[in-house]
């Protein structure tokens, strides 16, 4: 018997994760060239192109941790609450779960794994300190539990830091309860072990179905990459296009054959505005380049 389907987690993983990654690499290369292509780096064009998108997927992969979460949340039967706030100074701040259960509120700081050195670890518990207090402005505090959770049971390197700092917390704000807890605990906490033992389940089997290594190659779905592409804003292009350095370097990285920008050159032919008809022109040129390049 499952609790949540299969095919909906790895939706839930797969367009969190991959489906914007090539209008997200384009947009940090335009924003950022020099942190990809450059003389004082120890690696060339290809190798930082890889290194950003398995950074980002890591990064994505707690976004879509938060998503998976909250879904089984909801499936039994939780009441999902508003994740902003507003915080002391007029921010806005975002908890990660926020739900109301068992006549109780109950709101989850989520990282991944435990493993950060002292300053980013001394941050995190500000940030959950100010969440509980912008919370407790909105629910009493005697109906609240909050959670300072760690998915990866592996690393609990600041284990002894944060249930110092968590106790201080409870006892100045009268909170009903403050946890710190890793992997299973969580859902052992809400009598649900068996949440865990499909998530567990559930990630190593998408895991063996999942490409090794990102695929850097936008030719390969020449049609699917100009769809994923094609909107994005045209400054992005046109920084693109200006910079000679990343169409010599990275463009037969992403575009061997050049059949997404050809796509692409179609698609700004087809626009009426001055920017499109600028662009167009300008990638009819690059892509002669390429073509006539050794």
């Amino acid at each position: 018997m499952h609790i949540m389907e299969y095919n909906q987690f790895t939706k839930i993983f797969n367009e969190n994760i991959f489906e914007r990654s090539k209008p997200d690499l384009l947009d940090k290369i335009s924003k950022n060239p020099n942190r990809f292509i450059g003389l004082f780096r120890p690696t060339r064009a290809k190798a930082k192109v890889m290194q950003n998108l398995l950074q980002s997927h890591e990064i994505k992969f707690g976004e879509a941790f938060e998503s998976i979460v909250e879904k089984y949340f909801q499936i039994i039967g939780c009441k999902i609450l508003d994740h902003n706030l507003q915080g002391k100074n007029g921010n806005m701040l975002s908890i990660d779960q926020c739900f109301w259960m068992n006549e109780e509120i109950y709101f989850i700081e989520q990282k991944i794994r435990d493993d950060h050195d002292s300053t980013k670890k001394r941050g995190q518990i500000r940030n959950f300190e100010d969440k509980l207090y912008s919370l407790i402005k909105k629910y009493p505090p005697d109906k609240v539990n909050g959670f300072f959770y760690f998915i990866d049971p592996e690393f609990k390197k600041n284990k002894n830091y944060y249930l110092a700092e968590i106790c201080k917390i409870k006892k100045c704000y009268g909170v009903k309860a403050l946890h710190l807890l890793y992997g299973s605990e969580l859902f052992e906490f809400i009598g649900r072990p068996d949440i865990w033992d499909e998530i567990i389940r559930y990630l190593a089997k998408w895991k063996k179905e999942i490409p090794e290594l990102p695929e850097l190659n936008f030719d390969n779905s020449p049609q699917k990459s100009y769809e994923e592409i094609k909107d994005l804003n045209p400054s992005i292009y046109r920084n693109l296009f200006s910079n000679s350095a990343v169409v010599k370097e990275i463009f037969p990285i992403l575009f061997p054959e050049k059949l997404t920008l050809k796509y692409l050159k179609d698609y700004f032919h087809s626009q009426e505005s001055e920017i499109y008809r600028n662009l167009y022109k300008s990638l009819s040129d690059i892509i002669n380049d390429l073509i006539n390049s050794p």
